[in-house]
C-alpha cells in the first residue's frame, strides 16, 4: 500500500456534519451480558459499595433473583462511544451538551442488556444545530429496562 496516509485511517470513510444526520436513524450499540466481572469492575470504578450490588444473598433475602445491576451501571452501555456514532463526527463535534434516563425494570446479574441511539430531534443553529438521541435498552425477555435522550452538538457543514 503506497498511498497510505494517517488521515485516511478512519473507522467510518466519510466525516458527517449536522445536515447529514436524519430523524428515525438508529445507531445500534453492542449487545452485553451483565456477568459478576462487569458487576465487579463497576462497583471499583464507581465505589458504590452497597450490597444490593455485590451480595447476592443478600439480595436473595429481599426476594431478588440475583445481584440488581446499579442504575448507572445499566446507562454506561449507552455511551456513543461504544458504537460508531463518535467516528462519524469527529471533525464536526462541538460538546455533550445533556444526558437524562428512566430505569424502567430491574437488570440483574447474567441479564444481556441491547442497548441503541435513535436520532429523534434536529435543531438547527446558524454554525451549528443539536442532535438529540433517544436511548434505549433492552433485556433478553424484550422488556424495555431504561430510556433517555442524549444531546449533542454538531457544527454545520463548512461553506
Amino acid at each position: 500500500m503506497t498511498d497510505f496516509h494517517p488521515a485516511r485511517h478512519r473507522m467510518i470513510p466519510a466525516q458527517r456534519w449536522f445536515e447529514d444526520f436524519v430523524v428515525g436513524e438508529r445507531f445500534v450499540l453492542p449487545s452485553r451480558t451483565q456477568t459478576s466481572a462487569v458487576f465487579a469492575a463497576f462497583q471499583t470504578a464507581s465505589g458504590d459499595t452497597h450490597p444490593v450490588h455485590y451480595d447476592v444473598e443478600y439480595c436473595r433475602s429481599r426476594g431478588m433473583p440475583h445481584l440488581l445491576a446499579h442504575g448507572f451501571q445499566t446507562l454506561i452501555h449507552t455511551a456513543p462511544g461504544a458504537g460508531l456514532f463518535p467516528f462519524m463526527v469527529e471533525e464536526s463535534l462541538v460538546g455533550f451538551l445533556e444526558q437524562s434516563s428512566r430505569f424502567l425494570k430491574p437488570v440483574y446479574a447474567d441479564d444481556t442488556i441491547y442497548p441503541a441511539l435513535e436520532v429523534i430531534e434536529l435543531v438547527p443553529g446558524r454554525t451549528t444545530g443539536a442532535v438529540t438521541l433517544r436511548s434505549t435498552v433492552f433485556n433478553q425477555r424484550k422488556e424495555l429496562v431504561l430510556e433517555g435522550l442524549q444531546k449533542f452538538l454538531i457544527r454545520r457543514r463548512p461553506a
